[in-house]
């Protein structure tokens, strides 16, 4: 291998984690042609190809899967080597990703939004949904904070994550501002007697609610099923079905939306939401920085 520089290792990192010479080059802050020639580059010290086209993306070879995790671990390890605590966020130009659910990008991105514009204007963020509980994005480095329940067993990996309890939260029914359980206390009779919105990202019918019901012997008419909590309140909102979400979601969809909260005629469990990283983003100063962020928006809703 001739002619190798430690950029090699950063270029090979990117075009792994973007799977195309375009979005390695934004990576990078590069031109698509300077980005390109770092390709070149890279095929001739390594002897391989790397990379082939695969529709309009490409895929890596073998020997680049090989690579993959020697890449990850020494570009790692270089990036400590010049990290210290003190930075100038001002100065950072990078993409932080944050996969989270529809409820918690509702209540706080936007203001999260606002504070990194103003402590570091170069810094922007992506999020991403939760779609599965799978953490591995983690642990690749797709995705740097990973905010929601976790529960135990929901991954093997889980236990060499780093996990920060942000708040604690109960269920409680959400309907529109109108509708007749907006009048009075709602019974539990009442409760099953209209049909529900259920959310889940998996397309379940059945969740924490249904459990509590069923320990009595009874059970909901779920009509639809929603993809997340602003969705299934978004729906309540413009129908006579009950909706049901953590409370701190709620509050904030009704400062936008025409709802009514009640408290639902049954014990659930709370709700406890966290942080979560990988122990490669644990120095990281920038990293820390969105992390005392995101703890501080959330002990602070209003």
């Amino acid at each position: 291998m001739r002619d190798l520089d430690f950029n090699m290792v950063l270029d090979l990192e990117a075009l792994l984690r973007e799977g195309s010479v375009v979005g390695a080059a934004k990576r990078l802050h590069l031109s698509a042609p300077a980005m390109s020639r770092r390709l070149a580059n890279l095929r001739n010290a390594v002897g391989d190809p790397l990379f082939v086209p695969a529709g309009r993306g490409l895929v890596p070879t073998q020997r680049a899967l090989e690579l993959r995790e020697k890449i990850d671990a020494l570009a790692e390890q270089m990036r400590k080597v010049f990290m210290t605590d003190q930075v100038d966020l001002s100065t950072v130009e990078r993409t932080l990703v944050l996969r989270t659910n529809d409820g918690f990008a509702g209540a706080w991105a936007a203001r999260l939004g606002q504070r990194v514009a103003q402590e570091a204007p170069g810094i922007s963020l992506r999020f991403s949904p939760r779609t599965d509980k799978y953490v591995g994005a983690l642990r690749d480095g797709v995705v740097d904070l990973e905010v929601g329940a976790l529960h135990p067993g929901d991954d093997s990996m889980a236990e060499e994550l780093h996990s920060q309890v942000l708040f604690r939260t109960p269920f409680v029914g959400v309907v529109r501002a109108d509708h007749p359980l907006a009048r009075k206390k709602v019974s539990l009779a009442a409760f099953t007697a209209w049909p529900h919105i259920s959310a889940s990202r998996n397309g379940n019918h059945s969740g924490p609610i249904d459990d509590a019901l069923a320990a009595r012997g009874m059970q909901r008419k779920v009509r639809l099923v929603a993809p997340g909590f602003q969705s299934a309140m978004m729906m309540a909102a413009s129908s006579d079905m009950i909706a049901a979400a953590p409370e701190t979601f709620a509050r904030w969809a009704k400062e936008h939306l025409d709802l009514h909260i009640f408290t639902l005629p049954l014990a659930t469990p709370e709700v406890e939401v966290s942080q979560s990283w990988h122990p490669r983003r644990h120095a990281d100063p920038v990293h820390k920085w969105l992390r005392g962020l995101v703890r501080e928006l959330c002990s602070s809703p209003d």
